[in-house]
Order: C-alpha cells, then sequence, then structure tokens
C-alpha cells in the first residue's frame, strides 16, 4: 500500500490552491478542469485540493470544508526560519514562531486560509 495524497476540501478553491502553490514553490495541476479540483506535487507528495461541492457530488458528501482540527500537515524544509520570511506575506494565521524543540529539530505552525494546521520544520543536520 502506498499513500497517494492528501486531499483537502475547500469552499474556496482558488485561495487555497494559490496558497499552496505559494507554500511548496509549485505550479498547480488542474487534471480534471479548474473548477472543483486542483493538486500540487511538491517533491515526492501531492497535496489535492477538491471543493465541497465536488465532494459532495463525487463522494456522497462524505467530508466538510474547512472543518479538520484533528490533523497536523507537515513539511520538513531546509531552513524554517528562511521560510517564516518568506511566507509573511501569504501567511495570516502564525500559530508558533520558529522555535528549536527539545529533540533538535526547529519547527513553526501556521494555519492555511481554511485553518488546516501545518508544520514546517527542519531536522538541522
Amino acid at each position: 500500500m502506498k499513500l497517494a495524497s492528501v486531499r483537502l476540501v475547500t469552499d474556496d478553491l482558488p485561495a487555497l490552491t494559490a496558497f499552496y502553490a505559494a507554500l511548496t514553490n509549485t505550479e498547480p495541476v488542474t487534471p480534471f478542469g479548474p473548477d472543483d479540483y486542483a493538486e500540487l506535487h511538491p517533491k515526492g507528495s501531492i497535496i489535492a485540493l477538491a471543493t465541497a461541492a465536488a465532494v459532495q457530488r463525487y463522494n456522497n458528501g462524505a467530508a466538510d470544508a474547512a472543518a479538520n482540527r484533528s490533523a497536523i500537515l507537515e513539511f520538513e524544509v531546509d531552513d524554517v526560519d528562511a521560510e517564516r520570511a518568506r511566507l509573511s506575506e501569504q501567511v495570516t494565521d502564525w500559530v508558533q514562531e520558529p522555535t528549536t524543540q527539545p529533540w533538535g529539530y526547529r519547527s513553526m505552525l501556521l494555519r492555511d486560509p481554511d485553518g488546516n494546521l501545518l508544520n514546517l520544520y527542519s531536522t538541522g543536520h
């Protein structure tokens, strides 16, 4: 078994697509047309974004947009502080500024436009 992607459901596909495009420095792909679905392909992963309308139509309404409070999307980066500076214009909800954790990793927490929690971290190696 292989984890294929993480899909986030949103009521504002253009805003969430623009946010993750800026975050990952990748261009969005819309394999089924631009209205209901977009993907971003950062190195080694896929972030899929779908409208609530698409989930209602194709997935029996199984997910609610912007309702997550239990998952954290984690991105390993080279330099957390540089990413903080680079993303200062895109991010409006900083949860934790760059901090060195007791186990030596440097990390910061932020929320995307729909409130999903993200952890950007570096191992310091």
